[in-house]
């Protein structure tokens, strides 16, 4: 069973389990979804509604907290008991181009250039994991959801916010990979 588990599954798979999501979520009476929410649960919890933002009843939500816990206890379960010890298979391209910058990713989808404790202090570093990750949670918090809220749900709903984050989502993403990026992999 455990070699059928960490094999590679079809695509389709995974995205007809993701589709399969709304009906379910808007049958069990749920019209929200999304990881980054659940943050603001947790601090609900923890402020104890002494903060205006943080004054709802939480306990509603708590079937998004245990989705988020089991994301993260999947991800571990995942690294300790699936793990394939067969080197990433990277486009040869892409491995060209990184080698322009001296990023070995040769075989790591996480170079030790980018993602290291030594990294993070460099102004590479910096950039992309501080102020990426900055940029990420403003930008969340400014969309009123993350990538999953309002691309599987959002777009289900046919809400217009969704659509005009969803395409902003994707704008971004171009920018980001086509112009900052290689600007800040220079550095």
């Amino acid at each position: 069973m455990l070699e059928f588990i960490s094999q590679p599954w079809p695509w389709w798979f995974g995205g007809t389990l993701i589709g399969l999501t709304v009906p379910l979520l808007l049958l069990l009476g749920n019209k929200s979804f999304g990881i980054s929410s659940s943050l603001r649960h947790i601090c609900a919890i923890g402020d104890g509604g002494k903060t205006p933002f943080f004054r709802y009843d939480w306990h509603k939500e708590m079937w998004n907290l245990v989705l988020a816990t089991g994301i993260v206890m999947g991800g571990f379960l995942s690294f300790w008991f699936l793990q394939n010890n067969d080197p990433v298979q990277l486009n040869p391209a892409l491995v060209s181009e990184l080698a322009t910058y001296q990023i070995n990713a040769s075989t790591d989808t996480m170079p030790v250039e980018l993602f290291s404790w030594e990294a993070l202090f460099t102004t590479k570093g910096l950039f992309m994991m501080v102020f990426g990750g900055f940029w990420v949670g403003f930008g969340t918090r400014y969309a009123g959801g993350c990538t999953s809220g309002h691309v599987i749900m959002g777009l289900s709903n046919l809400q217009w916010p969704s659509l005009v984050a969803t395409v902003s989502f994707f704008l971004g993403g171009i920018v980001m990979a086509n112009f900052i990026l290689p600007f800040i992999l220079a550095l």
